[in-house]
């Protein structure tokens, strides 16, 4: 009898030390400010999160692709992919030029598009998404145009992109279309973030960074990044200093939010190598990285950053977690490039030591 009560007592304890572990851990505490300025929300982040790396936790689901076997399961070089609402696979093959579609148990189902210049035909999909409007949108830069077809496969329709280089691209609610224009003008060398209306046709330009160097080789030099939530809003960052603007889906400016960083310098034996790759190229090679790597955002709303900083004695990067509010909630390592949030479901591609593609989907978790 007295051991029952010892082992009762250990478990009491340990439940009592859980919860109170969870309660501390929701009771966090956040060292930032937020504060209106001339009718924008400015939200300032330390650089301390409120959480730790344990709120965050990825556990393997699922794998499509193999290296030997059926040919529906086999891939030659893969870019980017999309997930539905129906949870199916939409997997870009930039080689093959083609879309492979599984289901969300990774069965094959079907293939869209095939390579050539004709309607229904693909060049090189650049990017592709599924719209709210249940259709399946490439990107096919090679060919300058978008082509449409529905979630069955069925060619739509496509529209010219003429010269718009347009690397960046994506669809609100309404159909509208967001795009990164590089303006490659000798003059004046630009990134622009436009919207067009369906028929490609402007409609207003939300940013424009100018004035870029040009003149010498800088493999790192700032991109502008963006993505668009579920509320059409835009979440917006130039990285040459660490700030994330949220526009509204008419270009009015309604968040900014900033955290404190250390920049992280490049390895002397980074640039050496670039140097070496290259001779006789003029570089114009900065000392440090930019503010930060990429956005992506989950279905909840939070905003990820990728940051420059790598995970000590493992391959990838430290992410940074943002809340609908705009604040830091965590610093999480992730060794794989995020693609697609969706469901609490985090989908990505991967690549093996023998250089062999195959597509991953991590159910995620969060304990705050």
């Amino acid at each position: 009898m007295r051991n029952k009560i010892k082992i009762i007592s250990v478990v009491l304890f340990i439940s009592a030390f859980v919860l109170l572990t969870s309660c501390q851990q929701q009771k966090a505490e956040w060292k930032g400010t937020i504060e209106e300025v001339n009718g924008v929300i400015v939200v300032k982040n330390p650089k301390e999160p409120m959480y730790g790396e344990d709120v965050f936790g990825l556990e393997e689901e699922l794998t499509i692709g193999e290296a030997e076997g059926p040919g529906e399961y086999m891939f030659s070089q893969l870019r980017t992919l999309a997930v539905d609402e129906e949870e199916r696979f939409y997997i870009a093959d930039s080689k093959e030029s083609h879309i492979k579609v599984f289901d969300k148990n990774g069965e094959y189902l079907r293939t869209v598009g095939r390579k050539g210049p004709g309607p229904g035909e693909i060049s090189s999909p650049y990017g592709i998404q599924i719209t709210q409007q249940k259709e399946l949108v490439v990107n096919d830069q090679k060919s300058r145009r978008l082509s449409f077809f529905d979630l069955n496969g069925k060619f739509i329709k496509s529209l010219n992109m003429g010269r718009m280089w347009a690397p960046s691209l994506k669809i609100d609610s309404n159909g509208n279309i967001l795009i990164t224009e590089v303006i490659l003008d000798p003059a004046s060398p630009s990134f622009e973030l436009k919207k067009l209306d369906p028929n490609l046709n402007p409609m207003e330009t939300i940013v424009r960074i100018s004035g870029l160097d040009t003149r010498a080789n800088n493999p790192y030099m700032p991109v502008i990044n963006w993505r668009i939530n579920k509320n059409d809003n835009i979440v917006y960052g130039y990285p040459e200093n660490y700030e994330l603007i949220i526009y509204s889906p008419e270009g009015d400016i309604l968040r900014k939010i900033t955290k404190d960083y250390d920049p992280v310098k490049i390895p002397d034996e980074e640039r050496e190598r670039i140097k070496k790759a290259l001779p006789g190229t003029k570089f114009a090679l900065p000392k440090f990285y930019s503010a930060f790597y990429r956005i992506t955002l989950d279905d909840e709303g939070r905003i990820f950053v990728q940051t420059w900083e790598k995970i000590i004695n493992e391959e990838g990067y430290y992410h940074d977690v943002f809340d609908l509010k705009g604040r830091y909630v965590a610093k999480v390592p992730l060794r794989i490039m995020p693609l697609v949030w969706k469901n609490n479901k985090l989908y990505t591609i991967e690549e093996d030591e023998e250089g062999f593609q195959m597509v991953k989907r991590y159910k995620v978790t969060w304990r705050y």
